[in-house]
């Protein structure tokens, strides 16, 4: 499981915290492990928005349920949907503005492959909402999908609930960036918590990258903070920890 690794405490300027944007995936960080939103996780979010620090969503699920929690939870931030394959916000006149960063072409013709090939993939039921990707069960591993689709130019990652096929290029580190400036904000302005292999790069490249004992082995290591507690109790410490939550 790793050990926690220790960060210097973020620096403060009149009760201002030093991060100035959370960046956060769902499943697995916002829930419990059957994947219940955490009573506590609602709570610290809101109170991080009230600090008017902005929450995003990063996540993997389609943008109809990103949306819903987002305003259930009562967010200001823009949303980064299907693994960063998809991006909605609000524009200054208040209309909803979404951009797709992916051809879900791509994906579909990877897909047909897969069936040719024999493996039993089958589609997520939500895959009937995506726009940019294609999202399978995790039946099979990533590695025997990254097999069968031999040299063919695709992102294949999994969040540990699926896996993702996408065109290459876009991610959750593209799509962040996008959105991020239109807030004024960048990467490193940012604190970043999540459990998958799919949010490692969005790790790695956070002001603070905050993982937990459930994660993966790869969103472990990529972490600057791993936690002591696990899914939604973790993202409450990691909270803490970078001082945008008292």
């Amino acid at each position: 499981m790793g050990t926690a690794r220790k960060t210097p405490p973020p620096t403060r300027r009149s009760g201002t915290p030093k991060f100035r944007v959370v960046v956060t995936d769902v499943d697995g960080t916002l829930t419990d492990s059957t994947r219940r939103l955490d009573p506590e996780a609602v709570r610290a979010v809101r109170r991080v928005e009230d600090r008017g620090v902005p929450v995003i969503l990063a996540t993997g699920n389609v943008l109809p349920i990103a949306l819903a929690l987002h305003r259930s939870l009562g967010l200001s931030g823009p949303i980064v949907a299907e693994n960063g394959g998809l991006v909605w916000w609000k524009d200054p006149a208040g209309r909803d503005r979404v951009e797709r960063l992916a051809d879900r072409r791509v994906a579909l013709a990877a897909f047909r492959i897969l069936v040719r090939s024999g493996l039993p993939v089958h589609r997520l039921f939500t895959d009937r909402w995506r726009e940019s990707e294609v999202a399978l069960e995790a039946n099979v591993s990533v590695a025997t999908v990254r097999r069968a689709l031999g040299t063919r130019p695709l992102t294949v990652e999994s969040t540990g609930y699926a896996i993702h096929l996408m065109e290459p290029g876009a991610g959750k580190v593209v799509a962040l960036a996008r959105v991020l400036g239109r807030l004024d904000r960048t990467l490193s302005d940012a604190v970043v918590l999540g459990d998958g292999d799919n949010d490692v790069e969005m790790l790695r490249a956070a002001g603070m990258g905050v993982s937990f004992p459930s994660g993966s082995p790869r969103a472990r290591a990529a972490a600057a903070l791993l936690t002591r507690g696990s899914y939604a109790a973790g993202f409450v410490e990691g909270l803490k920890a970078s001082g945008v939550l008292d």
